[in-house]
């Protein structure tokens, strides 16, 4: 616990506007691919067919479009960021590991990659100063 609050202490001190606009930004982008996904889901279900026979249609349908959709709104709000970020990474690995598995598509690995890497570092980082978790906070 007093780990998780260094962490945020660093992070309120250090926390700039660019760092909220990309927050923002990351949020916008999941929000898009889940709604993306709800309306294609043909497309869904053909991208990630390499794993269907571990996975199953049923998983995928009803874990990957809602994650992406809802935490995106989390994300972009800030609030339940790093549980927003921690339901999107199996997404995410997953994603970069079907480039390995499946077809290669070089567009989709670094798309995919670089998401997972601005996840994995708001992970830690967190929402920011400019948040509702850290409103919440203040309001205590």
């Amino acid at each position: 616990m007093g780990t998780i609050k260094s962490l945020n202490k660093w992070a309120n001190r250090h926390s700039y506007y660019p760092l909220d606009l990309l927050r923002i930004a990351l949020g916008i982008f999941l929000f898009y691919k889940g709604v993306y996904f709800m309306s294609n889901l043909p497309l869904l279900l053909d991208l990630y067919e390499p794993v269907k026979p571990v996975l199953g249609d049923m998983l995928l349908v009803h874990y990957i479009a809602p994650a992406h959709f809802v935490g995106g709104v989390l994300i972009i709000f800030g609030l339940l960021t790093r549980w927003a970020i921690l339901a999107q990474l199996p997404i995410l690995i997953g994603a970069v590991l079907i480039n390995f598995i499946g077809e290669m598509h070089v567009t989709n690995l670094v798309l995919s990659t670089s998401v997972l890497i601005v996840c994995i570092f708001f992970l830690f980082f967190g929402s920011g100063k400019h948040s509702l978790d850290k409103y919440l906070k203040m309001q205590k």
